[in-house]
């Protein structure tokens, strides 16, 4: 047995066989069963490694790392200390609800290397001791000589070292929408990996042909396992709501224990409380302050966000990345099957008597055939000899089931069988009549494929279909290589691939074919294929420009395709594009500067993606990112908000991402982002009802104490408003339509505050106008001699009913709410608002609560004038909604 050199990469693909062969100590009957045993256990199996999931106890604990669920449970606490055991079970609650929700939200661990492990197939031949006999896929070592044939999972990254008409679907690790054809020979140091043409890597398909090949890397060294790692290697963001939430709560959570230790330190020094009320007097105060329903109505608002999403397929695996769509300000997608239908078409024919025009697409054979020129065209139909050749020298079949056309065998063939079915021909009746009797595979040293048939008539015809170059060189005298070589030149700067078909008679009774037969063919004419772009992302692209949000295209297609493709589709009138070899000589910073003017990458390697999702994230854009291969899956997760293909993405693709598009269509991803930005702005409507809320009471009582006055509330009656309004007319907010115009708004700033100036000048004015309400009735009570206990009951009811109030006005932040769709509310508003109405009729007037509360009945005069006040703070609020925005103060209103 030579002397291996493995399994460091040498550029396999550059060296040839027999130095390849000789670097990995191989003979012709392959590794022995000991030798296969002694790498096995030197190299490992053939397996990617998994990443062990957090468990389930540490994940529940994760959920409350957060500055105001620590100050919560703090207060929770005291609560219970200072003997108001119900708030403190409802903070508690709160607080637990949240967890769970979270725990079960990211309960799928991460699966991404346990996705990609199901593209290794179970079982692989290969040749040991001198015989072909199967083993189990995991146990190939480098250096095994595995065979393969159309139909088998490629077990483990091999160097082919014979090639017979061999293709290999690689969609899932290159990008590329067609089969590469492969072959033996070395290739470039630096071609990519979509052009290593005598490599076959792990997880891709084998579509056509036969071939020999020596394992060069196995699990984690392989394409795949490096793609593997490099998902490893990529930390999970964290989402700017909850940045900004976990800011907040700091800097809530220190402005509470400030505040609260300077109104304790004056009650007892300058007002002479006994310390004990006082304490009494400030937690109360505190826990009113705190929001303590907040998280989960942010929860509650995102899967509210969740349910929407998923009626429009798509689905939310990761709960905060709702909130991140709303922010997203550009989309990288990929072109293959998410741009593009990933079923290739025949568009164009070109015959000598003239240019054909095919509508339809797909692989359903569905669609017209048309003259290009029909004053110069007098013929109403292409040449069937043409269409003939392209049925006949063909080995694929199309499949319909459940109303779709599908395609078994080669995309080109499969298109060609469609075109035939477009023209009216059975394909099955032509197979039947045309009889074949010998064949040429395609091999990529010819670059074309040949079959022998029988012509009903009895005649031997070869049919010849291949690259246009290939075909031409058979050409008869006379042909017009000029005109063919033009058509060839300017399809594929449209980004069109092209065949050109050939046929000859020979002699009666020919049944062999030999590549000599087919010089002097007639040429029939070329073909122009198309992977078409989806129409429904074409007009899901120009909702995304009117919302401001830039669409770039990342593929592992040719930079030509790409951008004739991205021109269809509308990305940018004149797309400039990118490659994987520009990309590689590019530092970061020299990339950074590029990459805001470029719409299209193209060729681009796993590597390059996380690449440029680096450097779009770098400028502060929140980029969402859709793929459905695993070349896709590392910059999935490095995305803001990663988006896998549910239908043909897969399952690393699906795992490391956020969101899943179950029907594959990138127009859902507009209707996400919709939700998304309908879901941040009804968390942003819950902060604004909220704080000005607790607000308006703080300072209420806070200048009670000041000025030595009896409290306008009870700290058990602080208490009941926090408990009966927080979990009512705050969640409301969560279940609120779309705004008007809310796509026509663009993406606000990844540093946005999540306290936006509006929000905080809202907090501060309704905060004032609660607090004036509040002392207002409080003050007129007492001068008309009304006791302290109806007084304090009035208070209460008049913070409820503004509440109410005002919950009509934030409903609406960018519009007016003074119209009939506003003032009725929606269903849950107006249960939310009936609820606390009934509840402060109980508080109000059953002795129960009277005697909890310490609360008196109110006279119709008193309840009125309270309901007239909640009134004018409404109106108040909607002049200054208009004032506002016609003095433009706040951007975010535009």
């Amino acid at each position: 047995m030579l002397e291996a050199k493995i399994p460091e990469d040498r550029g396999w693909h550059a060296l040839d066989p027999d130095t390849v062969a000789a670097d990995l100590g191989v003979g012709r009957a392959g590794l022995s069963g000991a030798e296969a045993a002694s790498r096995l256990e030197r190299y490992g199996p053939n397996l990617l490694p998994r990443v062990k999931p957090p468990h389930t106890l540490m994940r529940f604990a994760a959920q409350f790392n957060n500055a105001l669920i620590y100050f919560l449970l703090a207060s929770a606490t005291a609560a219970f200390v200072l003997d108001h055991a119900i708030d403190a079970g409802v903070i508690l609650a709160v607080v637990l609800i949240n967890a769970f929700v979270g725990v079960i939200q990211e309960g799928k661990a991460e699966k991404a290397l346990a996705g990609m492990e199901n593209l290794v197939g179970e079982e692989a031949h290969v040749m040991r001791d001198g015989r072909r006999q199967p083993v189990p896929a995991g146990t190939l070592v480098p250096g095994d000589t595995v065979l393969v044939e159309a139909g088998d999972r490629v077990p483990a990254d091999l160097r082919i070292v014979r090639a017979r008409a061999l293709s290999i679907e690689e969609a899932a690790l290159t990008g590329e929408s067609v089969a590469a054809d492969k072959q033996e020979e070395a290739v470039d140091p630096d071609a990519p990996l979509a052009e290593r043409t005598s490599m076959a890597y792990s997880g891709t398909l084998v579509v056509r042909g036969q071939a020999t090949g020596l394992v060069v890397a196995t699990g984690a060294t392989t394409e795949i396992g490096k793609i593997g790692a490099l998902l490893q290697s990529v930390p999970r963001l964290v989402t700017p709501l909850l940045k900004q939430i976990d800011q907040f709560g700091t800097r809530l959570t220190l402005l509470i224990l400030i505040g609260s230790a300077a109104l304790f330190a004056f009650s007892v020094t300058a007002r002479s409380y006994p310390w004990v009320d006082a304490l009494i007097a400030v937690v109360a105060l505190a826990v009113g302050a705190i929001p303590e329903g907040l998280p989960a109505v942010i929860t509650i608002t995102l899967a509210i966000g969740v349910q929407r999403m998923a009626r429009r397929k798509a689905v939310i695996r990761k709960l905060p990345a709702v909130e991140t769509l709303g922010a997203t300000s550009v989309i990288c997608s990929d072109k293959t099957g998410t741009l593009t239908r990933n079923a290739m078409t025949v568009t164009r024919l070109f015959t000598p008597s003239g240019e054909w025009q095919v509508s339809g697409s797909g692989y359903a054979p569905e669609g017209v055939i048309e003259p290009r020129d029909r004053d110069g065209n007098t013929e109403t139909t292409p040449p069937g000899n043409i269409l003939h050749c392209g049925a006949l020298c063909n080995d694929a079949r199309l499949h319909h089931e459940n109303d779709t056309w599908s395609v078994v065998g080669d995309p080109m063939e499969g298109a060609l069988l469609a075109l035939a079915g477009k023209a009216g021909l059975d394909t099955a009746e032509i197979h039947t009549h045309w009889a074949r009797l010998d064949e040429i595979p395609f091999d990529a040293a010819y670059r074309l494929m040949a079959t022998l048939v029988r012509s009903p008539e009895g005649e031997a015809i070869a049919f010849v279909k291949g690259a246009p170059e290939a075909v031409l060189a058979l050409g008869a005298a006379g042909t017009d290589f000029e005109r063919w070589h033009g058509i060839t030149r300017q399809a594929a700067a449209q980004g069109e691939r092209i065949l050109a078909f050939a046929a000859i008679t020979l002699a009666p009774g020919t049944t062999r074919l030999r590549f000599e037969d087919l010089q002097g063919a007639r040429i029939l004419g070329l073909m122009a294929f198309v992977d078409p772009p989806r129409e429904e992302a074409r007009i899901a692209i120009g909702e995304c420009r009117s919302a401001g949000i830039a669409v770039k295209m990342i593929t592992g297609d040719h930079a030509a395709t790409a951008v004739a493709i991205a021109r269809q589709l509308e990305i940018e009138e004149e797309p400039r594009a990118l490659t994987g070899a520009q990309i590689e000589a590019m530092s970061d910073d020299e990339l950074r500067r590029e990459v805001p003017e470029v719409a299209v990458f193209a060729r681009a390697s796993p590597e390059h993606k996380l690449r440029i999702m680096r450097a779009l994230q770098s400028h502060g854009q929140i980029v969402a990112m859709t793929g459905d291969g695993v070349n896709d899956a590392p910059s999935l997760r490095q995305a803001d908000v990663g988006t896998a293909m549910g239908a043909s993405g897969t399952q690393a693709a699906r795992e490391a991402s956020e969101m899943v598009l179950l029907d594959d269509n990138f127009a859902s991803i507009v209707a996400a982002v919709r939700e998304g930005r309908t879901v941040y702005d009804n968390i942003r409507k819950v902060i604004a009802w909220t704080l000005p809320t607790n607000g308006g009471e703080i300072i209420a009582v806070v200048l009670a104490i000041i000025l030595d006055l009896a409290l306008p509330m009870t700290a058990t009656q602080i208490l009941w408003i926090n408990l009966i309004t927080s979990v009512t007319l705050g969640l409301v907010l969560a279940f609120e339509p779309s705004e008007p115009g809310i796509m026509e708004r663009a993406p606000r700033a990844k540093d946005s505050p999540l306290l936006s100036g509006f929000i905080v000048w809202r907090v501060g004015l309704v905060s004032l106008l609660f607090a004036v309400a509040l002392l207002g009735v409080y003050f007129s009570a007492l001068r008309t001699g009304t006791d302290i206990a109806t007084t304090r009951t009035m208070v209460v009811n008049m913070l409820v009913i503004a509440e109410i109030f005002y919950l009509f006005n934030v409903r609406y932040m960018h519009v007016q709410s003074l119209s009939w769709r506003g003032i009725l509310g929606t269903r849950a508003v107006l249960v939310a608002v009936g609820t606390v109405s009934l509840a402060q009729v109980c508080f109000t007037y059953l002795p129960p609560f009277q005697a909890v509360f310490a609360t008196r009945p109110l006279s119709f005069a008193q309840g009125a004038s309270i309901i007239a006040i909640g009134a004018v703070i409404f109106i108040v609020l909607e002049l200054e909604k208009v004032l506002v925005r016609r003095l433009g103060w706040f951007a975010e209103l535009d």
